[in-house]
């Protein structure tokens, strides 16, 4: 049986990608660690209607949204393009879409002569339709069918932590910072700070997330005063989110501290999620898009900054929803916006939060620290040590989606050339290779943001890491120089021949066939405190059959035997060069150019 398995798994190494897409009726059986994702920003991707670019609105950039030519407004991207597109997916060989938001958002908001429009999908003001910027609920469910008809999953971006910034405070200047207003100081119980009116009588604390504890809470102006201007007193939707109270009111956040969870981020209206009446509202409007699109999972953006107790209540209803329409893997994942390789910080968000998993921001930075500057690999050794930490050790850390570089922080080229100013085109290249190879090979989910296969090097993070797909109008971006090709962003960018296209096309190819490269055990083989090799074993779960698989981060060659299983004695390249044998029982030679890697398939047991 396993030479009939060794054989099976060459001639799905020969095939082209998408001859090895499971079908369609077998997609919802897969588990998390079995997909590549990709991730897209809708609005950034492929404008397949221009009739909806200024979604149904009229006027100029300010009223509709729209300006093609500036990096802080909608595009004309939406889901007719994306799905247009599904081929270009598939060919890299991604497995499942992360969707980037597509609910209805405020077009404009900021203060004057700051404003830029919510292309991003990050400003909610109807939680239950589909942006007409990015089209229709028709359109939506044509993207999703036609996924799952390819066998891909579907990941849908939601925020429950804010909507768009509509509530103001009379003690503000409309669009400008607003500063924090603590519990201690400005108690719920008086109004504006501890020597005010009495106010809000019987209710106890936050803490307490009872209806009837929360019935008593009428009077939403202990830290601020709170107004809805007149234009805007209906525009969220459900209804009940146009009212003062199921909000915070207490001013921009600080990210620390209590504020972390209850204050405004960036002026957005802060959810008061404690309160059971918004925890049973999220939970009946994300149900909803889960009955209505059979979608496969959600990321949850900004999931620090919602107190625990709710997703404590929303995980478990919405997985419970997901199988009540036949979903069995459903991925929830969440965004823990980190900047360390401290892996406790995430970790507790699967232990407190009960969150099934998290977006892997501490793999993205040893990536960032080891690849684009100069520590020792070891930096993976702390990175992988912290895996027993999540909730269900090794086996939530393999359900982590991973990744170099997203449209918040910036792209893992940005990185690597602003480290490396002075080095050549061929080594940024090999180093940004590098880093998709480690994505694709270790342990966790692997995540392409859209266009890093096309060399695309933004100038930083946010809006200047969201280019276009498609033939981009905004000077900024099309003055980039990509990596790989000599084209810019001024052309559309879906051809198949950059190399960052082809490396990530066949290392997708060759996990998704090795199940050592999804869902085995992973064993550290070598790091160093230095630049250099780090070394790692996967096993084959079922035939424990060994891949070697090495990376050298320095500019330097390697050649240093590494420790394998001594039933590991021959060696089949499945990437880079590896030894045909073992050099004594338990030792492989390994030979790597600078920045290089391999993949070294162990004989069958």
């Amino acid at each position: 049986m396993k030479s009939i398995a060794t054989a099976l798994s060459a001639l799905l190494l020969s095939m082209p990608v998408a001859a090895q897409t499971p079908p369609a009726a077998d997609y919802r059986q897969r588990l998390p660690q079995d997909e590549v994702i990709y991730f897209v920003l809708p609005d950034r991707f492929e404008n397949g209607d221009p009739t909806n670019d200024r979604g149904g609105l009229k006027g100029g950039p300010l009223a509709t949204g729209f300006d093609p030519t500036h990096k802080g407004f909608y595009h004309g991207g939406d889901l007719k393009g994306l799905t247009r597109r599904l081929d270009y997916i598939q060919a890299l060989g991604a497995t499942a879409i992360w969707l980037g938001p597509i609910f209805k958002n405020k077009p404009v908001q900021g203060a004057p002569g700051k404003e830029s429009s919510g292309y991003h999908g990050y400003w909610i003001t109807d939680f239950t339709a589909v942006d007409p910027h990015l089209g229709t609920e028709a359109d939506m469910r044509a993207f999703v069918d036609a996924a799952h008809g390819r066998g891909m999953k579907v990941y849908m971006d939601i925020i429950v932590n804010h909507t768009a910034d509509v509530i103001q405070y009379s003690e503000c200047r409309e669009g400008m910072p607003c500063l924090y207003r603590d519990r201690a100081a400005y108690p719920y119980q008086r109004r504006g700070g501890v020597r005010g009116r009495a106010i809000n009588p019987g209710f106890v604390c936050d803490s307490v997330g009872t209806a009837s504890n929360f019935a008593a809470l009428t009077d939403p102006t202990y830290a601020y005063t709170p107004y809805v201007p007149a234009a805007e007193k209906t525009v969220k939707v459900p209804a009940w989110l146009n009212d003062p109270i199921y909000y915070h009111n207490r001013g921009d956040t600080t990210f620390r501290n209590e504020s972390s969870t209850m204050g405004d981020f960036s002026g957005l209206d802060d959810i008061m999620t404690e309160n059971p009446r918004v925890v049973a509202g999220m939970i009946d409007i994300f149900g909803d898009w889960i009955d209505r699109f059979k979608v496969d999972g959600f990321r949850v953006d900004t999931a620090r900054h919602v107190n625990p107790e709710f997703w404590q209540a929303f995980v478990p209803a919405m997985l419970a929803r997901a199988k009540s329409n036949g979903i069995p893997n459903f991925h929830i994942f969440g965004e823990v916006s980190d900047h360390d390789v401290r892996p406790a910080v995430l970790a507790q968000h699967t232990v407190v939060d009960k969150f099934p998993a998290v977006l892997d921001f501490s793999f993205r930075q040893a990536l960032v620290e080891t690849i684009a500057g100069t520590r020792g690999t070891d930096a993976f050794e702390a990175l992988f040590a912290g895996d027993a930490l999540y909730a269900k050790g090794i086996d939530t850390a393999a359900i982590l989606p991973t990744f170099s570089g997203n449209h918040d922080d910036g792209r893992f080229a940005t990185f690597v050339r602003r480290a490396f100013p002075k080095s050549s085109d061929d080594e940024i290249l090999k180093r940004v290779m590098l880093s998709n190879a480690m994505l694709l090979t270790l342990r966790g989910v692997p995540t392409i943001y859209s266009g890093d296969e096309q060399g695309f090097v933004g100038d930083g993070g946010d809006q200047d890491a969201r280019e276009d797909m498609f033939a981009s109008k905004v000077a900024v971006y099309n003055d980039n120089h990509l990596i790989g090709t000599t084209k810019t962003t001024a052309t559309a960018s879906f051809g198949e021949t950059n190399p960052l296209f082809r490396q990530i096309t066949d290392l997708a190819r060759l996990r998704v066939t090795h199940p050592a490269l999804t869902r085995g055990h992973m064993l550290i083989r070598a790091r160093r405190e230095t630049p250099g090799l780090f070394a790692v074993s996967r096993f084959d779960p079922v035939s424990g059959r060994e891949v070697l698989i090495a990376f050298n981060t320095a500019a330097t060659p390697i050649e240093q035997p590494v420790q394998v299983d001594t039933a590991s004695t021959a060696f089949t390249t499945l990437a880079g060069t590896c030894a045909p044998r073992a050099v004594a029982p338990g030792s492989v030679m390994l030979s790597l150019p600078a920045f290089g890697y391999a993949v070294c398939a162990g004989a069958p047991r």
